[in-house]
């Protein structure tokens, strides 16, 4: 998020050799592990050296569709466990038992839904990437995880803000603008395709008609 690309080994073995280097501890987010389209998921934890230097959280939400139920976990060397929770204990205190229950479940059921949502996902991933780049002045790639598109919109003649504010006001599509995750996403927006793919094929059909208002 927002980009939905996918770290390469060898990214992943350059950020453990500065990590090990320099004595650094990793906080790696794999939120969305098991939602990979090309490739695979690839843990720095599972990296020689690595496993006593890095903090992964994970989580139910994105995997098991659990989204609004606030269930995570973190995996760290032991002596961080202690102050670790009591900083949960005394910021969020504790997630409500039937939940924590839901997430056994989920983590000890079967399993064969994930892979059909991660299949419906990529459906409504190559109807946006295509439907977008069929838009003049708008082009991207597809996306290798996740559920997020990050269009290039640096020929809209806007910057990413007035762009999601056009589009939300004049489509009805809300969109994030790129310097919502930095100075560097300026010039694309980011959607998200966790929705039917009868809302992408309006949404598409909205946004090429008010981008169509610009580019005349």
């Amino acid at each position: 998020n927002p980009t939905g690309s996918v770290l390469e080994v060898n990214d992943i073995l350059a950020i453990a050799d500065i990590a090990q280097k320099h004595d650094i501890t990793v906080l790696s987010d794999e939120i969305y592990e098991n939602i990979i389209y090309e490739g695979k998921h690839n843990s720095i934890a599972s990296i020689p050296g690595m496993l006593d230097r890095t903090i992964l959280l994970s989580g139910f939400s994105k995997t098991y569709a659990m989204t609004g139920w606030r269930l995570g976990y973190a995996m760290m060397p032991l002596e961080l466990i202690d102050p670790v929770v009591r900083l949960i204990t005394n910021s969020v205190s504790c997630t409500a038992p039937f939940i924590q229950y839901a997430g056994i479940e989920a983590l000890t059921g079967p399993q064969d839904s994930v892979p059909k949502m991660v299949d419906e996902f990529r459906k409504r991933r190559d109807l946006i990437v295509d439907g977008l780049n069929s838009i003049a002045g708008i082009s991207c790639f597809h996306p290798k995880g996740a559920f997020y598109i990050f269009p290039n919109v640096k020929k809209l003649g806007m910057n990413c803000k007035q762009l999601a504010n056009f589009l939300l006001n004049e489509a009805g599509v809300a969109t994030l603008a790129g310097t919502d995750f930095g100075k560097y996403g300026e010039g694309y927006i980011r959607l998200s395709y966790a929705t039917s793919l009868e809302n992408i094929e309006k949404g598409l059909d909205r946004i090429k008609t008010a981008v169509a208002k610009i580019v005349a």
